[in-house]
């Protein structure tokens, strides 16, 4: 059962709306429709039209949709719909039903990052009744948890659109601290080819697993040789690119030499250390362990394929968009982090100044009993309110 229920009535508070948007489980592999539709039917009932653009299965959409004069650039708020998986985890209360407990709100999604398009909602209510010097744009997005996919074709379609957003404000969780960069990420799926043969004879195989750890060794030790000698920035939590193995899969029983073996990992790298020498370097290692045994195995290849890919974002901290950011938060400072955004895309594919500043924080996403602290949801209505303030006639 739901904490609290929408009244289209009368103004619905953003705790009501994150009430109901936590209620969809819009979980990446599924569909957001349901969610989608929700935010579009809100709008309208504010004289808000909405576009949707749907990926190939039309299955999930992202949403966009302008509060004020079009002809204008404006404030774009961007936020993703999706959020992780719960399987596996144990959680204290329905993770797709918000609860609130000592002063937290507990639900999938929360932090990351339904609270922000919560209070989006709220205080579009508002703006939906004012005469604005310049529109609000709100840009919600499917699929950023696997690698910021739908959001591509959002921007695709602002492309082409005679007038950009003049900045964009991505709310994921930094307890709504301004936050300039952000790295960049690779993530790379590796599947090695060796030689089967029946483990007695192990010699006269070829091991793919052997091949896979092999690889995996060599990519530890460039992050060793980074992690001492490549490019830092203290600014962010990790200071420098970091290269991770996250799954590994081969064989098919202990008796046999197995032929074929898997493994993904990321590199996520700092703005100033371009990832490409990096890919190239542990392909050219890759090529070299292939090559070594080919005399005595053709059949010997490692394959690389990229899963997923998003630039990393690095917004001057004297730009204009953060100075208008900090005058909205009433903060002097500003903040790097390392986990990433569609904060990237925006600024390289559309040219729009972005920063990254939202409720919440980022240590309880992805995990049980994910929250939002009630002062941070409420610090953000303040936040849009000056947003709000500041753009009216």
């Amino acid at each position: 059962m739901r904490l609290l229920t929408i009244r289209h009535a009368s103004m619905s508070s953003s705790l009501e709306i994150l009430d109901r948007l936590i209620a969809f489980p819009s979980v990446s592999r599924d569909s957001n429709l349901e969610l989608i539709h929700f935010i579009r039917d809100f709008l309208k009932d504010l004289g808000v039209e909405s576009e949707l653009l749907p990926n190939e299965a039309r299955t999930k959409a992202n949403l966009y949709a302008t509060i004020g004069p079009k002809s204008l650039p404006g404030i774009m708020l961007s936020g993703h719909t999706d959020v992780v998986p719960v399987d596996g985890q144990d959680w204290s209360s329905d993770p797709f039903s918000l609860t609130k407990r000592n002063g937290r709100l507990y639900g999938r999604g929360t932090a990351d990052m339904k609270g922000f398009i919560a209070a989006a909602l709220a205080m579009a209510q508002d703006a939906a009744g004012r005469d604005l010097n310049q529109p609000i744009h709100l840009a919600f997005s499917y699929d950023e948890e696997v690698g910021c996919l739908g959001v591509r074709h959002l921007i695709a379609m602002l492309q082409d659109r005679p007038v950009k957003p003049r900045l964009c404000i991505v709310g994921e969780p930094t307890q709504l601290q301004v936050v300039t960069a952000h790295k960049g990420k690779i993530a790379c799926r590796v599947t090695c080819r060796g030689r089967e043969a029946h483990s007695s004879l192990a010699p006269q195989g070829l091991s793919a697993v052997h091949m896979a750890l092999d690889l995996i060794a060599q990519i530890r030790a460039i992050q060793t040789e980074i992690a001492v000698e490549g490019p830092a920035d203290d600014a962010y939590d990790m200071p420098y690119t970091t290269l991770h193995v996250g799954t590994i899969a081969g064989g098919t029983a202990l008796n046999i030499v197995p032929r074929e073996c898997r493994f993904d990992f990321e590199l996520r790298h700092l703005p100033e250390d371009p990832p490409e020498p990096i890919m190239s370097r542990i392909r050219s290692v890759a090529d070299t362990l292939a090559a070594a045994v080919r005399s005595d195995f053709p059949e010997a290849e490692i394959i690389f394929q990229t899963l997923s890919s998003y630039p990393a974002l690095n917004t001057a901290p004297d730009h204009e968009a953060v100075a208008f950011v900090k005058s909205l938060t009433g903060a002097n400072s500003h903040g790097k982090i390392a986990f990433g955004t569609e904060g990237g895309l925006f600024r390289e594919r559309l040219g729009v100044p972005t920063v990254v500043c939202g409720p919440g924080a980022i240590a309880q996403a992805h995990k049980p009993d994910e929250y939002l602290e009630l002062s941070q949801l409420a610090a953000c209505e303040r936040f849009l309110a000056a947003l709000l303030a500041r753009l009216t006639c």
